[in-house]
């Protein structure tokens, strides 16, 4: 017996969804990385280098 959460018609609809949206996939994949990051394994230096990178090099960055 297989003991899949996900249907066979999800998981396909996934794999299309990040064909058509490789860069939405991508944007999200990094911003889960990020997050994962911060919150298991960064210490405060970590953080603070990421935060002067962010400020620098973003420009998103609103001073």
């Amino acid at each position: 017996m297989d003991d899949k959460k996900t249907s066979d018609a999800q998981l396909n609809a996934i794999k299309n969804w990040r064909k058509r949206y490789p860069e939405k996939a991508r944007y999200n994949s990094s911003k889960t990385s990020a997050r994962t990051f911060a919150r298991k394994y960064a210490t405060e230096e970590d953080m603070k280098e990421l935060m002067e990178i962010f400020k620098k090099e973003n420009k998103n960055y609103q001073k």
